[in-house]
């Protein structure tokens, strides 16, 4: 499966934006996926996860109650929903699919997309 991130840009603290993975090839809906983040000089870090029928999610800390993860697998595309930005949400966000049971780590997914830079001003 190919992976394509979009929907990144400058926005305010407070301020809201949607994120969009989509994703090419057949068979999306048997992949669950991961949306992570990468501030410069800093690992990888995951932010939210959504099985493959979109029946289970999960959210860093960090962003419980402001994101929302969902997917529509008739379009092979998933959302990362973003509320309440603060300035420390910036960073490189990346979507990456994978089969495996876990997914709290970027080891575990073997499709990423290119990744879509979220710039918060304070």
């Amino acid at each position: 499966v190919q992976l394509q991130a979009s929907g990144g840009g400058l926005v305010q603290a407070g301020g809201s934006l949607r994120l969009s993975c989509a994703a090419s090839g057949r068979a999306f809906s048997s992949y669950s996926v991961g949306w992570f983040r990468q501030a410069p000089g800093q690992s990888r870090y995951f932010v939210a996860y959504i099985s493959s029928s979109g029946g289970t999610t999960d959210y860093a800390d960090s962003v419980k109650g402001r994101f929302t993860v969902s997917r529509d697998n008739a379009k092979k595309t998933a959302y990362l929903q973003m509320s309440s930005l603060k300035p420390e949400d910036t960073a490189v966000y990346f979507c990456a699919a994978q089969t495996n049971v876990h997914y709290s780590s970027a080891d575990y997914y073997g499709y990423w997309g290119q990744g879509t830079q979220v710039t918060v001003s304070s």
